[in-house]
């Protein structure tokens, strides 16, 4: 039986979130952001997944593409950005940027993890652009916009 694109996506998340968590138990809050990509990094490859740390994203402006200097903290797999924050407070920005990530590379499904909480799952926000086979997701995704 074949696996559909939303299930895929939906797997790839659940099992980040649970590497997320894994890492926040053992390291707490209160430590750098490079920290925790670096130790998130280390549990996501000890599960096979393929991870790109802080590659750049360069923007296409009529037909010209230019480094404006973005970096996606991490991509996994191909399919699943993560944008990565050790803040005491969450903005609508980082939602913001994480959407518009996703829209400049046409990924489907990003996560944004503030490590800066007590319990990490207050934590994740899960951000989707177009997602696939979701109704629900796709409507979030629309009024987003």
């Amino acid at each position: 039986m074949e696996v559909s694109e939303k299930d895929r996506l939906d797997q790839i998340t659940w099992r980040i979130i649970g590497a997320a968590i894994e890492v926040h138990r053992h390291l707490g809050s209160g430590l750098l952001e490079s920290a925790y990509e670096s130790c998130l990094v280390l549990e996501l490859k000890q599960l096979g997944f393929e991870v790109e740390q802080q590659k750049p994203l360069p923007v296409a402006y009529k037909g010209i593409v230019l480094d404006c200097g973005y970096r996606l903290d991490l991509v996994v797999d191909d399919a699943v950005i993560i944008e990565l924050k050790a803040v005491e407070q969450m903005s609508s920005i980082f939602e913001a940027q994480l959407l518009s990530y996703l829209r400049l590379t046409g990924k489907k499904v990003g996560l944004l993890i503030n490590f800066h909480v007590p319990v990490l799952k207050n934590g994740i926000k899960r951000i989707v652009n177009e997602f696939p086979d979701d109704k629900a997701f796709s409507a979030y995704s629309a009024s987003r916009r």
